[in-house]
């Protein structure tokens, strides 16, 4: 991740200048059984769509908001990455997906019974959304429930 001071002018005013989003109380649930026994799925803010799946739109406003699901049986070298962001360098991810999507770490874990399972669907956002209230009125919801009929105990945000 970039240092503020590293980013041009231009990002440096916005990043000053946006209204972050502050939700209280933070929402949480305890873990209600031990990790073992959990189903885990992965949610990505990475931009990752399989082949047939169209690209996120880099040019929506305040960002596009939908999501992907993506297989546990995924080959994470057919993803395509369409992150809109130039705060990062790109090329991390292209090159080893599992730093986005550690879906083959994911894997090894349920492999070795250190997590239950490996939910069957995954999800990837568009990361840089600005527009946070139609995310979180318009898409969270059918996200949950994606999940929540996934039966998954677990759901590991990995922010890109």
């Amino acid at each position: 991740m970039a240092q503020l001071n590293e980013l041009p002018f231009r990002a440096r005013v916005f990043l000053r200048a946006y209204r972050w989003r502050r939700i209280r109380p933070t929402p949480w649930t305890p873990l209600g059984k031990p990790l073992g026994g959990c189903r885990v799925a992965l949610v990505s803010s990475a931009g990752f769509t399989l082949p047939v799946q169209a690209p996120f739109d880099a040019n929506a406003r305040g960002g596009d908001v939908t999501f992907r699901v993506l297989p546990a049986t995924a080959d994470l070298a057919g993803l395509r990455e369409s992150h809109r962001s130039w705060a990062f360098d790109h090329a991390g991810i292209r090159q080893d997906p599992n730093l986005a999507l550690p879906l083959d770490r994911l894997r090894e874990l349920a492999a070795s019974g250190d997590i239950g399972g490996v939910a069957p669907r995954h999800l990837s956002f568009m990361g840089s959304i600005t527009a946070t209230e139609r995310l979180v009125r318009s898409t969270a919801p059918d996200a949950v429930r994606m999940l929540v009929d996934d039966a998954v105990d677990v759901a590991l945000l990995v922010p890109v």
